[in-house]
Order: C-alpha cells, then sequence, then structure tokens
C-alpha cells in the first residue's frame, strides 16, 4: 500500500477530533467559533487578497507565452473527452454545495440578510443574485484552477510526485518535501480536505433528508441524517474502489445531464422571462461590480461587516478548504491538456453554468416570494428548494429528481475526496490502493457525522474557516513556486 508517515498523522488528527467531538460537543463549537471570529476580525482582508490575487494570476496564464505549456509530455493528449472532463471537475469542485444553496442564498440576500439594501426591497431582490454569482463565480474557480495547475504542471510536466509539498521544491529545496516541514505541509492539506469535504457531506445528508420528508414524509431528524449518510458512505466507497475511469466518470457525466435537465425544466415551466432578464441583468450587475465587490470589507458598519464574514469570508475559506482536494482531482484528470486550455475550460465555462443555476433556482424562488405565494424565507436552509418546488408544476417529479443529483453530487464529491487523500497519504501514487481509500472514506463519514452532532452548520462553518488559514500561506507560495519553474522554458 506504500502508507507514509503522513497518513498516520492525518489519521491521529482526526480521532482526536472524532473524540473531542463525541465527548464534549459543546467544548468543540466553542473552541472552534472563538477561534472563527478571531480570523474574521484579523485574516479576512487577507482571504480577500489572496483569492484576488489567483484570479489574476490565472488570466494573466491564461493570455501570457506560459499558455502554450502542456501539462504532460510534449506527445501526451487528453485521457478524457471535453465533456467527461468538465463533467468531473464541476462535480468534485462545486456540484452538492452549489444544489444545496442555488435557492437559499439568493432569498436570503433578498428578503432575510441583504448585504446592502434592505430585506425584500428591489435593490435587495436584484443584488441576491449579483452576489450569488460572486460567491460561486470566478472566485472560486480561480483558486482551484491555479492550484490545480500547479499540482498538475509539477505532476505531468516534471515528474515529481503528487504532493503539495513537491510543488514547493525550486521554491525551498528538496528537504521541504523530504523533511518535517514536508509532512506538515502535506498533513495539513489532508486535514483541509477531510474538513472541506465532511462539511459538504453534512450539507448533502440534510438536503437529502429535507427532500424525503417532502416526499415521503421520512423523519427529520439527526439519526436519520446518520443513516442517509452511512448509506451514501457504502455508495462513494464502492464508486471510488472502481477508479477514475468507470465510476467517477460515469457518474459524474450521468448526473451533468441530469442536472441540465433539471435547470431546462425548471426553465420551462417557472417564470422564463423573469429568468432571462435576471439572468442578463446579473451578468452586467456581476462584471460591473466585481472590483468593489472583490475588495469590499464593510470596516464602517458593524452589521454589514457580519453580513461579510458570514457570507463572502466562509465561501473564500471554504474554497481554499476544498482546493487541496479539487486541485489535486482536477490536476488527475487533466494531463495532456495546454495551460490555455485548462485555465479556460477551469475558470471560464464553470462560472457560466453556476450563474445559469442561480439563475433558474433563484429566480423561480425569488418570484414566489416576491407575490407572497409563500414565505420561503421562513424555511430551513435545506429545505427551500423543495419549498419552491410546491408551487410550480411537476413538483413531485422535480424533487425526486433533485434528491437523485444530490446523491450522485454527493457521491462523486466524496469518492473523488478519498481518491485524492489516497494520493497524498501514499506518496502521491496516481492509483492508491482500496484498502487506503476504504479507509479515507470511513474517516471523512466519521468527521461528517461528529461536526453534525457538535454544531450542525456552524459547525462545519468554524472548522473551515480554521482550516483555510495555514493553506491559503501554502497555495501563495505554489504559485510563487510554479512561476519560479515555468519561467525558465517560456
Amino acid at each position: 500500500m506504500n502508507i507514509t508517515k503522513v497518513f498516520w498523522y492525518a489519521i491521529i488528527i482526526c480521532i482526536v477530533i472524532v473524540l473531542w467531538g463525541s465527548f464534549t460537543p459543546n467544548h468543540l463549537n466553542q473552541v472552534t467559533a472563538f477561534t472563527t471570529v478571531f480570523i474574521y476580525n484579523h485574516f479576512g482582508w487577507f482571504y480577500m487578497f489572496v483569492i484576488v490575487a489567483m484570479i489574476v494570476f490565472c488570466i494573466f496564464l491564461m493570455f501570457s507565452r506560459f499558455g502554450q505549456i502542456k501539462l504532460g509530455k510534449k506527445d501526451d493528449e487528453p485521457e478524457f473527452s471535453l465533456l467527461a472532463w468538465f463533467s468531473m471537475l464541476f462535480s468534485a469542485g462545486m456540484g452538492i454545495g452549489l444544489m444545496f444553496f442555488t435557492t437559499a442564498e439568493t432569498i436570503s440576500h433578498a428578503f432575510t440578510s441583504a448585504p446592502n439594501a434592505e430585506p425584500g426591497t428591489d435593490q435587495a431582490i436584484i443584488e441576491s443574485l449579483q452576489y450569488a454569482a460572486f460567491h460561486w463565480g470566478f472566485h472560486g474557480w480561480g483558486l482551484y484552477g491555479i492550484v490545480a495547475l500547479v499540482l498538475a504542471y509539477f505532476k505531468f510536466h516534471k515528474d515529481a510526485p503528487g504532493l503539495i509539498s513537491a510543488t514547493l521544491v525550486p521554491l525551498f529545496g528538496e528537504k521541504v518535501m523530504r523533511g518535517t516541514t514536508g509532512k506538515i505541509i502535506d498533513t495539513l492539506a489532508i486535514f483541509a480536505t477531510i474538513v472541506g469535504v465532511a462539511s459538504t457531506l453534512g450539507f448533502g445528508s440534510a438536503q437529502i433528508n429535507s427532500g424525503l420528508t417532502f416526499l415521503f414524509n421520512a423523519p427529520q431528524a439527526f439519526w436519520f441524517q446518520l443513516l442517509i449518510l452511512a448509506i451514501a458512505t457504502c455508495l462513494f466507497i464502492l464508486s471510488a474502489w472502481t477508479g477514475i475511469g468507470r465510476g467517477i466518470k460515469y457518474l459524474s457525466s450521468i448526473n451533468m445531464w441530469l442536472a441540465s435537465v433539471l435547470v431546462f425544466a425548471l426553465f420551462l415551466i417557472g417564470p422564463t422571462m423573469y429568468i432571462i432578464n435576471m439572468f442578463t441583468t446579473t451578468i452586467g450587475n456581476y462584471f460591473g461590480n466585481f472590483i468593489e465587490m472583490s475588495f469590499e470589507l464593510k470596516p464602517i458598519h458593524e452589521k454589514q461587516r457580519q453580513w461579510i464574514n458570514d457570507w463572502t469570508i466562509f465561501y473564500w475559506a471554504w474554497w481554499i478548504s476544498w482546493a487541496p482536494f479539487v486541485g489535486m482531482f482536477i490536476a488527475r484528470i487533466s494531463k495532456g491538456r495546454t495551460i490555455k486550455q485548462f485555465i479556460a475550460g477551469v475558470l471560464l465555462a464553470p462560472t457560466l453554468v453556476t450563474i445559469i443555476f442561480f439563475s433558474v433556482f433563484g429566480v423561480s424562488a425569488l418570484n414566489i416570494e416576491q407575490h407572497d405565494i409563500a414565505k420561503l424565507s421562513e424555511l430551513a436552509t435545506e429545505t427551500v428548494t423543495f419549498g419552491m418546488y410546491e408551487h410550480y408544476p411537476l413538483s413531485t417529479v422535480l424533487s425526486f429528481v433533485t434528491i437523485i443529483v444530490i446523491t450522485i453530487f454527493f457521491v462523486t464529491s466524496a469518492d473523488s475526496a478519498t481518491f485524492v487523500l489516497g494520493m497524498f497519504s501514499t506518496g502521491g501514487q496516481l492509483n492508491p490502493s482500496n484498502i487506503v481509500k476504504i479507509i479515507w472514506g470511513l474517516t471523512l463519514a466519521s468527521m461528517a457525522a461528529i461536526v453534525m452532532y457538535s454544531g450542525g452548520i456552524e459547525g462545519f462553518q468554524n472548522m473551515l474557516i480554521i482550516a483555510a488559514l495555514p493553506f491559503s500561506i501554502i497555495i501563495l507560495c505554489m504559485a510563487i513556486s510554479f512561476y519560479k519553474t515555468a519561467k525558465k522554458e517560456v
């Protein structure tokens, strides 16, 4: 199996957190909450600069002479078709979170807690989609793109091990990979991945539970979410067992088709012209206010600053926590593509698809509350989508398909994560053993269960913020290391 010391270090950390959350959940939540507030107040600005720097670097690489560098050897060709490649990177990067927040975030920004305007006003409704696009667009994908690009470049172009620490050798020398520092970096990458993915498994379990309650009056309780998590764990371990070329590839492709059908169906039966008009307006507002939103921290207005902390900084931390996992997975499936092709596929296409998702689901939900048909803003986050379906034709069919889509996104995100965790903990092997993947699958499920038990969604958010801070520094070092190496060959 070639298990490294990093595997055992990460497992021990996870066991400590699982035991801590099992026996003293309130204490775990209090400690993480206190740490989170400290990071919000002292490092929110830093997250802003890191994320923007990644977008700028992406654009520079795409249009510079670096764009012709191939992520692989001269004769390497892409392993996967364009559609399969996009389906896998999108499913791993955003899928399940997107299904969780498309309606709920839009409704919250418009009617519960607006970023700038009074909730319920026309300005708040318009800005709801603008900020949703901001949180789920270029900023997240730019970060993923750089991390994935650096990993793919060093693995396939320079034949380095598939490890975060290996990308830093040009900057700090061989000792960074083989010594204590390298082990700390790779352990941190594993921990950040576990925290990020475990949070998403919690979101997914809650939303699947909500959908089953809507369709079949299933109990909405912690034990039932635990049952959902257990079943999903068996499914994603089985998928991971079959490997990227089969389970992950086929499930991702199927789910992108199902999600597309779902979006198109809701577009037709929902307020079609309203969706089109809001989509168009959102694109204009998104680009027109891009710079201001990217650096706005609301330093004077305490209430608005809290909104930035709860939404924007939380998202930036979420993307950073997911960066080692999503970056390594995208790198693994991107061999043979040029940097220009890679960035265009990772940065532009997912952002457009994301805005389409939010426009269709978000505007369909806004339409319900604007016309006083129902108070979706009073529903729990995981329930808003199903509450919205109730007021459109084919609600049962849409709900059923949504549960399937969420479940498959759940499985593809988790089995991609077990694959990447296996790589990180076996010295960068491209095809880690199934035993290692099973161990990581069970670890992910245990972490998700404990964080759900100890603090619910708030607990997820706290651990995401904490895990992201040290890794954000590593990401900056990875970008500098890549530039230092790549400029020698262009």
